[in-house]
Parts: C-alpha cells; structure tokens; sequence
C-alpha cells in the first residue's frame, strides 16, 4: 500500500511514521508513506494557501488550487489503481474498524489534511472520494486524524502483526470490546488470575474469553450489541 498526506505541517509526521510498528511496516515494505507540503503546489507567489471566505464570516479557508494539484501529483505516483481520496472533516463519517478493515484492502490512500477555518466546498465536491471523522471535537488540523487512520489501517496489512490472529481478536473486530488479558506473575499482591486461563482447556478458555467480551461490551458499550 502506498499513503500520501497533503498537509501545511509536515514536519508532524515524521515522529509518527518513522516509529513503532509504522516503521517496521515500511520496513517490511508492506506500505510506503510519502508526505507532501501543500504549499509547494500553490501557484501563489508567496506560496499562500488559504483567502478569506466569501460572503465574510471569522477565519480563513483552504484554497482549491493547491489541494487539487497536491493530489493530482499524488495519484500520479501510482497509476496501477485508484486513489481513495480522504478528507479529515468533523462532518466526516465517524470512523470505526469496519472503515479501517474496507481501507485495509486498497493500494493507495491519499489523506487531506487541512488547517483554517475549513476548505472551500468544491474540494469536497470534486475531489475527495472519501471523509472522516475520528471523534465528535474539533482539532486544529487533520494531521493527527489522519495519522490515527494510517495507524489503524496499517496494522491490519498482510505480514505487519507478528500473530495473523492478533487483529481479529481486536475490540470491534467482531462487533464486542475485547476480553480482559493477564500476564506473570499469576498472584500479584494477592489479586490472582482467573483459575481458567491456568487450565490448559482451550475451549474452557474460548468460552470464557467470550463471555468476558460480552460482559465488557454489555456494561461500556451496550450500543454495539444492538
């Protein structure tokens, strides 16, 4: 997989990507980031990249000219499928697991991620295939929205989790939260884990783990199980 982010901030992304298991994906060149300063498309030559509203109102917004350029240069990098163009906006669709499994299947994603008081509507209209949201708040920009994307959907590629069946064990991946997990010591200062997980009797356990999920999902998050 192949993801480009246009963005006014660069400099954000490197701490994120060049870390953790972000890198080791790319190192395992099961996906490749490339991060584009918007300004350098702007045919402005101050390199400006937002006016004032029509109309008036408070704040600035993001042009046209050198979102579209941005993206177009973007695409052009891999021309053997189609770009999902994806706009991080608080008027986005909520993102969720379900959104991070479909994205996981493509070959190129290209985030939008701008700045201001928002982005004039015909880059909405004609340009993005896609848009979401990670939260019901307002951040400054969508960097981190879109490095919250990245992370999500890389995790999920072929060959980056070192266990195939860590992300479908995942919370959401199966519609509940995830169980509870203990680790050694099996007594820590007189709190000890459940008798079951010491058993060796896997289906005991499956079953166990099962009712942990649904317990937990019932009691923090009662919507999933409608």
């Amino acid at each position: 997989m192949r993801m480009d982010f246009l963005t006014l901030f660069p400099d954000m992304f490197p701490g994120v990507l060049c870390s953790s298991m972000l890198k080791q994906a790319e190192e395992k060149k099961a996906v490749s980031y490339h991060v584009h300063n918007i300004r350098d498309f702007s045919e402005n030559k101050h390199k400006k990249t937002d006016d004032y509203p029509y109309g008036g109102g408070a704040g600035m917004v993001l042009t046209p000219q050198p979102v579209f350029d941005a993206a177009s240069f973007a695409k052009a990098q891999n021309e053997t499928s189609d770009a999902r163009i994806i706009l991080l906006c608080p008027q986005g669709k909520p993102f969720n697991q379900n959104a991070a499994e479909e994205l996981a299947q493509e070959q190129h994603l290209v985030f939008v991620c701008g700045h201001y008081e928002g982005y004039d509507e015909r880059i909405r209209e004609h340009l993005i295939t896609d848009e979401f949201s990670i939260g019901d708040f307002v951040l400054t920009g969508g960097e981190l929205g879109s490095m919250v994307i990245a992370d999500s959907v890389t995790r999920l590629l072929p060959g980056v989790l070192g266990n195939r069946e860590s992300a479908k064990e995942d919370s959401f991946s199966n519609g509940l939260l995830e169980h509870p997990h203990y680790t050694r010591p099996a007594d820590f200062r007189g709190w000890k884990v459940p008798e079951v997980l010491l058993s060796g009797h896997h289906e005991n356990i499956a079953a166990w783990r099962r009712e942990q999920s649904l317990q937990r999902t019932k009691q923090r998050r009662p919507d999933l199980l409608d």
